[in-house]
């Protein structure tokens, strides 16, 4: 049974080290970066490794949104949009729900191709005016009904190439001034205005298989904790918002949280996360995420097996060449 955790490794091949942590451990998954990434060969290497090493066909996850977030790409993969230029589109919102999802299934396709099986996408946030740009263009729109239809169209696409779709930074990260990655966002904006807005999305969407939680203090919901570690914030995700699917925390590493590696992991599954994520490939501390790291059983074991095999509404026929034709026209892509 493999433990509640994904890591990162340093390289384009796993070290001695990476190996036999990787079988004494026994993550989830693995989560790759532009370091890991060179050819398609010698990622398909890299993940056949990792899954021999485990002993089964695990979760391999990336994050490719497309735009800035993107660690596949030329000259072996597409330069794909970030999701502002499709939502933007002067078309009717159903005809851009309609592109965004041909082209989610393109870059699913992309994954799939690789092995890769989870992507980390869409962003389902809502950016506020005076927000740092840490989401900025990673959203698809500032109005929270286009990013509900647009965000649910990304995650289908990517299900209908058979990826994973993890929708972020559940309950919404677009009001906060300051990078998580660097610092801790705090919220203080009254639940009304919260609902009108960042919530919605993911409300709507409720029923996506996955969703990463926000390092993010929602003052309204909990004034001392992020929504990562707040068994209130994962309350009132799991009871108000109404979203049943698997939790997954955002990077444990990031410097929006306190404490050792160890502490901010129990924390996390303290309030209720199903499977905590550690990508910057540190050995030690990894090591540290994998000892608080309890085993997927139960209702998250549930929930992880049935994300692996959700696919959403059926799509229209798709062709792959006439979609990239479309999206590579409508916004003048050069590749």
């Amino acid at each position: 049974m493999s433990r509640a955790f994904v890591c990162g490794c340093q390289g384009k091949a796993l070290t001695p080290d990476e190996r036999a942590f990787l079988r004494e451990s026994d993550p989830f998954g693995l989560i790759l970066f532009r370091r890991n990434v060179e050819t398609p060969a010698q990622v398909r290497g890299l993940i056949a490794d990792f899954r021999a090493i485990v002993g089964r066909d695990a979760a391999v996850l990336v994050d490719q949104e497309g735009g800035r977030v993107q660690r596949l790409g030329p000259p072996h993969w597409r330069a794909y949009p970030a999701a502002a230029r499709l939502g933007a589109l002067d078309l009717p919102l159903p005809r851009r729900a309609d592109l965004v999802r041909r082209c989610a299934t393109l870059l699913g396709r992309d994954l799939r191709d690789l092995g890769i099986t989870v992507d980390c996408a869409p962003v389902l946030d809502v950016p506020a005016a005076g927000a740092h740009d840490v989401i900025g263009d990673r959203a698809f729109s500032h109005q929270a009904d286009a990013v509900a239809q647009l965000g649910r169209a990304a995650a289908l696409g990517l299900a209908d190439a058979g990826v994973m779709p993890v929708i972020k930074h559940i309950p919404g990260h677009g009001r906060a001034r300051v990078d998580s990655h660097l610092d801790l966002p705090v919220v203080d904006t009254p639940l009304d205005r919260l609902w009108d807005s960042d919530f919605k999305p993911f409300a709507a969407n409720r029923d996506l298989p996955a969703a990463m939680t926000a390092h993010v203090v929602f003052t309204a919901l909990d004034p001392d904790r992020p929504a990562t570690q707040s068994a209130a914030v994962i309350r009132f995700i799991r009871e108000a918002i109404g979203f049943g699917g698997l939790l997954v925390s955002d990077d444990l590493s990031m410097q929006a949280l306190r404490g050792t590696l160890r502490a901010r992991t129990e924390a996390a599954f303290a309030a209720g996360v199903d499977l905590a994520l550690h990508c910057n490939g540190d050995l030690a501390e990894a090591e540290a995420v994998a000892g608080a790291a309890p085993a997927l059983a139960g209702a998250a074991l549930t929930r992880a097996e049935r994300a692996a095999t959700w696919r959403g509404e059926a799509g229209a026929p798709f062709d792959p060449v006439e979609a990239w034709a479309e999206i590579e026209a409508l916004l003048a892509i050069r590749v």
